[in-house]
Order: C-alpha cells, then structure tokens, then sequence
C-alpha cells in the first residue's frame, strides 16, 4: 500500500478490474428481489458537464447501495443520440452524422467509466442504431393499428432557423425551445399521436404517483388543463354552419356582444369570399402569418383586427353579434373562436374599446368602487347575476349550471369537458432521425410498412442544407417503394419522427437491450419493471411535462397492447438541481448562474478529475446539497472533499499493520472502556444513520457528514490510552463500507489492502445494532426562557423530576431563577429543560 493517496493509480487501477470482471453485468433473477436504477440517458454531444456528474452520481450511489443491501439491481446506460446537433455538425463539417455520433459516444463512455460509474454496458441502447430504430418503427405501427397514429394537414408550429415543425411542448414564450428563434405558422400535412385519447388517464394516474415530487405533478395537471364548461353553438346569420364555442363560463354569455375567429379559421374564406370585405381580411391573414405566436398573445400589445362583415346569433338572447378575425385568437387552441365578454374580461375589454363594440356587464359585483354603468376595465366576474333574463338574481355560480341546462334543453350546446393537452405532432423535416415506416400509394392511400421489412433504413446518399424540406427528399434511394397491400409503387414518408419517441420507451429496451426477435420480452421487462414501474429514476425537473408526459403516455399504450404489466414508467422520480457558479457579468456584479458556456463560468469534470480525482469530484458533487436542490459550485470544497478523502486514506494506512487480518467477530469484541462506547455508538449511529439517507431520504449530504463524523471519531480514539484493536479494526471496516457508493475506488483499494479477497462492490452492506445506540449518559440542555443556560451529564432515561431538581441545583439556574416566578417547566427526555420564568 502506497503511503500517499495516488488516486489516479488507484482508479484506473479499479475501472480495469471491474471492466475484465464485468463487475456490474445483471442478469434476471426470477428468485430474487429486483431494484431498477436509472438515470435520463445523455445526448452524445461529446462532452460530461457536471449537470451529468451530479445526475448519475446520484444514480449510482442508489445502484451501489441497493446491490450491496441485497437486490439484483439494474443499471443501465445509452445514449438518445438521433437529433439536430448531428445534422448541423454534418452540415458545419461535412461529415455524416452517425460518424460524429459514434465519435462522440465513445468519447462519454469513456468519460462515464473515468468516473467510476456501474453501469451494466451489455445492456447499453443508442437510439440512431437500426437495431433501436427498428422496434422504433414496429411501436409506431402498433399505434398505427390501434387508431393512435393518424395524418392531417394543419397549421403547425415552425421554427425557421431549425427549419421543422415543432410540438406544442417545444414552443416555449412563443420560441423554439432549443434555439429561441420566434415561432411561426406554416401548412403542413405531418403525422400526430392521439395523445388526447389518454389525457383522463395522464391526470388520474398522477394521483398513484407518491414518489413522485409534487411540482412536477402539478405542471402535468395545469398541461392537460382539464377543464369543465360547455360547448356553446352560435348561428351565422345568412350561413349554413354553426360556431362551436368552448367556455367555462357560461354564466356570462347575456353578456357576449361580438365574436373573434382566428385569422386562420376555415370558415373565414367562405364567409369574405367576393365580400367587399375580402381584400382587407386576406390583407390582415398575410400580416398575422408574418407574426410569432408571443407576438401575437402578448397582453401589452394594441389590440387589432378586422371585422368581416358577418353576424352571429347568441343562442339565449337572439342578439346579431359582429364577427371579427384578431391575431390574439390562435386555431390550434380550443376551436379557434371565441365569444367577446367585453365587461367581464379584460382582452375582450380593450378590444372593445379599440372598435366601439358594445359592453354588458351582466355580473354585479357588488362593489361600490366600481360603476358598472361606465366601466374603466373589465369587473371581476364575481356576484349576483344581471341583465341575463330568467337568470337575473343568482348567484353567477349556480347560474353556470342553470344555463347549461337551458342550452341543453333548446339544443343550443351541452355540458362539456376540456383540456388545454393537444395531440403530439411528431414529424419533423430531418434526416438525422428514426424514419416514419410509412407509405402513400395511390391506390390504397397510407399504409404501414410490413414488419418483415423493417428496419427502415436511413440511406447515407443525401445532402445537407439546412434549409427547406428534410434531407431524405435528395436521396435517389430511399423515396421509392412496394405497397404492402396491393403490391404498386408507393412513396415512402420523408419526415422523421421527433427523437422525444426514442426515449418514451428506452428503459424497457434495457431489460432486454440484445433482442432480433422482438422489441422486448415481456416476461424480462415485467420482472425488471414489475408492478409500478422504475424503482428510481433521477433527471432534471426540465422534462416535467415533455419527456416524463410522453413517457407516461407510451406506458399505458403498451399496457393497453398486452406488451408489459406495468402502467405507469417510473414508481419514483427524483428531479436533480442545477449547478450553478458566481462569474463575473458585463458591469463588473458578481452574480450567480447555472454553468454556461455562454456565461464563462463551466468547470470541466475532466479538470477536476486530473487534479483531484473522480472520487473527489463525486463525493463534493454529493456533499455539497441536497439532490434535489440547486448546488452552488465551490472550488474550496472540492479542495475540503479532497482533504477529507486523503484524511481517510493515511488513517487506514496508518495502522494497516496493526489491524490488518483481525477477523474477531463483531459479537465477540468486547466493550470495555467509555472511549469504547463512544467509538461504538458513533459507528452504529453512522451506519444507521447512511442506511437510511442512502436507501431512500437520498439525504447524501447528511449521510456523508455522518462518515466524516466517524472519521473524526476513529483519530480521536486512536489517540486514546487503551486502543481495542477488534473494535478499532471493525470501525475501520465498516467505515470503508458504508463510504464505498459514494467513493468506489478509494474505498475499493482500502478494502483490498485491509486483507479481503472479495470486491467491495459486492460486499453486504452493514446492520446497525440498536443496542449500541443507547447511551449510558446523554447531554441535556437546560434553558431559561428557551434560551441556554448551561448543560447537564446526566443517566439515560433519567426522570423528569430528577432533571429538574439537578437542574435547580445549577449556580447559573439559582442566579437567574431568583426572585422569578416559575410558571412551568418543559422536560424532553434525554435532550432540554425549559424553565419558563416571569
């Protein structure tokens, strides 16, 4: 054993060893219990930034823990590595995709293995590969089959900069999530999974979701936007067809006095067509297309549009109502029209003012600041209902059900209920991703691919622009193909699917990552899943609503399908804070940021780990917060956690001659002397107290400030006069144990240099023995008004009565207590006595 800590030796030492052992390689074992670790799996961009340190850290300290208490424990790694990073890196350095891809994948499996993580690699998946990509296929099918997948051409969201359509999840402020260009509208015919179908399932199933944080829960409830109202059917004066309207408030439509279609609505051309309102109403569409969705809802902005020249009829007065088109009316949501509530909603109030429209409160608010008559903004839509007919008189409450029987009865709407979760659009104008296993013959019309085909492959003859339609469309290859039905030409779709579909089902992939036969074994994914799904999955809080919802979805498809038992993804969910470090901005402040390039404030692991070691980097990265909480980056701690690790190593090494080989069993070490105990109690209480931190509170800081307790404990006994040697040697042992998931390759090389034949990573982990937490004395604070007075020795478990009359008996109590009165006296055993004094 080296007197020093070279802990570069000492980890590539060990990640050779465990990598020629396949030291974490699972296999299922249907006798024993089963624990499923994961962390969200990484682009390959090449490079580990300590966002990822921090997300697999975490990740493995529950895997090394759980294997180590016992369970067969999977976990898996890979890489989500279709997406635009790959396609502008081919079209910045003219080199195909999949060879930066692959590049960039062994670059972070390398960097993963330097840092000392236990991933099961034979279970490894990346998703570009036509071995992923075909089951990729084989899933969109199934979903084709059950009515899930469908076509239909419509205004989507188009980002110019990544040239492709967008989901609704990715648009966000009116941006494109990832490159914030202004979103706009363009025409397309793309394919949608009816996400909708489940959207009662997505928010019931939240409720059988305990380990779940609830503000994620929460951003999934206000996504679906679950919503009761009615649909409100208003005529067209001179106009076969009707306007549906959804609304929640049903109460107020005596006060609707006109209505606003989105410059999109089909009905508009027909409507204007050889009008003389015509000219200005196309003039107006061009000017809306021209604008961004945040443009076009901001609250601040003057309100516009054009009125074109037709009338509705509100179905509980018969009043004609102007129709306008206004930008601030979006088709794709709800059924892109609305009806006006100038006096009651303040859009709709500024809009009426802007065009002279006609206000009707029909709410009083019962508010003698505000004069209904001569409003100055809209009233809050709360009180006794007026002007509104038969309904005058009600509470506006109990009027919203009262009106939606009256439609109901005259055939004029119906109760409903809504949700703001729209289909998920998931073509995109790319090559560099899984192909859509469709085909558009002439004849039939679009047909899946047979299975027996796939995987659809991507062909390598393209080129990269960057502009217009997806790369596929200049293959000469790939476009051309066999209709499975009737046997004619058919042309293939050119679109590939949103690379979000790669990972909403990747975790079952890693159950049975080898399989040609199918895309799974159910009977593999449901023992590794079970009942309820991962047992702990840790990401950031970002793919609340994206990646965690679409996941969600796919689960239950598959549940649906008869392909795995579980119904939900994930029985736990961890949401991992950011890092965050000061820097320097443009006017000289100091401020504090989540590491950016951009920003200049970025430690690279692979620094720390040339510097300190992956050991050191890890256990700072676990130490210095909570998991969940944002971790302010410390360079004075990582330096702390170094020093600590080399404290552990010079201790082991220290008294390695003395120690080393004595197997005394714990139940035969005797406790002799009060540094015994102590020594004892410390090492009990440690234990107990990284059980629990590790195998669920996840506290990691807690648990290793209870070891570097232990540490501080072990040199003040060594120091003592009669140093029990058993007792020191099982100290050390268990020490070395318990520190092992959070630093694996120090701890690793102790445990060998301790004389152990075995590998620590597959050691059992140690019990506590509750005996030994009880103490023969304790320390009781004793107060004066809640404040500290002075402190007490006393027996454990010593009376009430007796504490109080020891305490009494204290120079600094008799001097603060005379001449007061004792109004009472508060004991909790074994910790304070409060005298509470006037």
């Amino acid at each position: 054993m080296n007197e020093r800590y070279e802990f570069q030796e000492i980890e590539q030492k060990w990640q050779k060893i465990w990598a020629e052992e396949q030291a974490f390689k699972t296999v299922e074992d249907y006798d024993k219990e089963k624990y499923y670790t994961l962390e969200m799996f990484p682009y390959p961009s090449g490079k580990l930034h300590m966002g990822h340190v921090r997300n697999y850290s975490i990740g493995d300290v529950v895997a090394r823990f759980k294997k180590m208490a016992g369970y067969n424990v999977i976990h898996p790694m890979g890489w989500d590595s279709f997406g635009l990073p790959a396609e502008n890196a081919a079209i910045k350095n003219g080199i195909h995709p999949a060879i930066w891809t692959d590049s960039n994948i062994q670059d972070m499996h390398d960097q993963l293995n330097g840092l000392g993580f236990s991933y099961d690699w034979d279970r490894e998946v990346a998703t570009c590969k036509p071995d992923y990509y075909k089951w990729m296929q084989w899933l969109f099918i199934e979903l084709y089959k059950k009515g899930l997948a469908y076509k239909k051409e419509n205004p989507v969201n188009w980002c110019p900069s990544c040239a492709t359509v967008l989901a609704n999840e990715q648009v966000v402020d009116g941006a494109c999530e990832r490159c914030k260009t202004p979103v706009t509208k363009k025409n397309l015919s793309p394919w949608y999974f009816k996400i909708t179908a489940y959207a009662d399932r997505l928010l019931a199933n939240l409720d059988k979701l305990p380990g779940w944080p609830d503000k994620v829960k929460t951003m999934q409830r206000n996504w679906i936007g679950r919503s009761e109202g009615a649909e409100v059917v208003f005529g067209i004066d001179g106009y076969d067809n009707d306007l549906v309207v959804y609304t929640t408030r049903c109460d107020t439509l005596f006060g609707v006095t006109y209505m606003v279609l989105a410059p999109e609505h089909p009905y508009v051309k027909d409507l204007t067509e050889g009008t003389e309102y015509e000219a200005a109403v196309n003039a107006y569409i061009q000017e809306c297309a021209a604008k961004s969705e945040i443009e076009r809802t901001s609250l601040t902005k003057d309100k516009t549009g054009v009125f074109i020249g037709k009338y509705a009829i509100n179905p509980v007065n018969g009043n004609k109502i102007p129709i306008f088109i206004s930008d601030y009316v979006l088709m794709d949501y709800g059924t892109g029209a609305i009806m006006a509530v100038p006096a009651h909603d303040q859009r709709d109030f500024e809009f009426a003012k802007a065009f002279d429209l006609e206000i009707i409160p029909v709410v009083d608010v019962e508010d003698p600041e505000v004069d209904l008559n001569n409003l100055t903004e809209a009233a809050v839509a709360t009180g006794t209902m007026i002007n509104s007919g038969q309904f005058n008189g009600m509470n506006n409450k109990d009027a919203i059900k009262a009106m939606i029987q009256f439609l109901e009865e005259e055939g004029k709407g119906k109760a409903t209920v809504n949700y703001k979760l729209r289909d998920w659009l998931i073509s995109r104008q790319r090559y560099w991703g899984c192909p859509i296993p469709m085909l558009n013959c002439e004849k039939c019309g679009w047909v899946p691919e047979k299975e027996e085909n796939l995987p659809i492959l991507l062909p390598t003859d393209v080129e990269f622009t960057g502009k217009g339609a997806s790369p596929l469309t200049t293959s000469k290859t790939f476009g051309t193909g066999v209709c499975p039905v009737c046997g004619g030409k058919a042309e293939r779709e050119y679109d590939t699917m949103d690379t979000f579909l790669d990972s909403s089902w990747y975790f079952l992939r890693y159950c049975d990552a080898k399989n040609d036969e199918k895309a799974f074994d159910k009977k593999k994914v449901d023992y590794w899943m079970g009942q309820e799904g991962v047992d702990q999955y840790i990401g950031g809080v970002e793919h609340a609503i994206l990646h965690l919802l679409y996941s969600r979805f796919f689960q239950m498809v598959l549940h649906d399908l008869g392909l795995v038992e579980a119904e939900e993804p994930f029985k736990n969910l961890l949401t991992q804070g950011m890092v965050i470090k000061g820097y320097t901005d443009a006017d000289g402040n100091y401020v504090k940021a989540k590491m950016s390039k951009s920003l200049g404030n970025v430690v690279s692991p692979a620094e720390i780990q040339e510097k300190y070691g992956a050991d050191t980097a890890r256990l700072f990265i676990l130490f210095a917060a909570p998991p969940e909480k944002e971790l302010d980056w410390s360079d004075e701690g990582v330096e702390g956690s170094f020093r600590f690790l080399c404290r552990v190593y010079r201790l082991v090494h220290e008294y390695i001659t003395k120690i080393k080989g004595d197997q005394t069993p714990s139940a035969a070490i005797e406790i002799k002397t009060a540094d015994d105990k102590q020594l004892n109690f410390v090492l009990n209480s440690t234990i107990k107290k990284v059980t629990e931190d590790a195998g669920g509170r996840f506290n990691f800081n807690t648990a290793i400030s209870s070891i570097m307790e232990l540490v501080n404990e072990l040199y003040r006994y060594k120091a003592s006069a009669e140093m029990n040697l058993p007792l020191f040697n099982e100290a050390i042992n268990k020490m070395v144990i318990v520190l092992n998931p959070f630093v694996p390759h120090i701890t690793e090389e102790l445990w060998s240099c301790l004389g152990h034949d075995d590998r620590l990573y597959s050691a059992e982990w140690p019990k506590y023995d509750e005996a030994a937490l009880v103490k023969d004395e304790v320390e009781v604070i004793v107060q004066i008004n809640g404040k500290l007075k002075d402190k007490l020795i006393l027996p454990n478990n010593t009376s009430k009565e007796v504490v109080e009359e020891t305490a009494r008996e204290l120079d600094k109590v008799k001097e603060a207590i005379d001449g007061m009165n004792i109004v009472k006296v508060i004991v909790v055993p074994n910790k304070i006595i409060n005298f509470v004094v006037k």
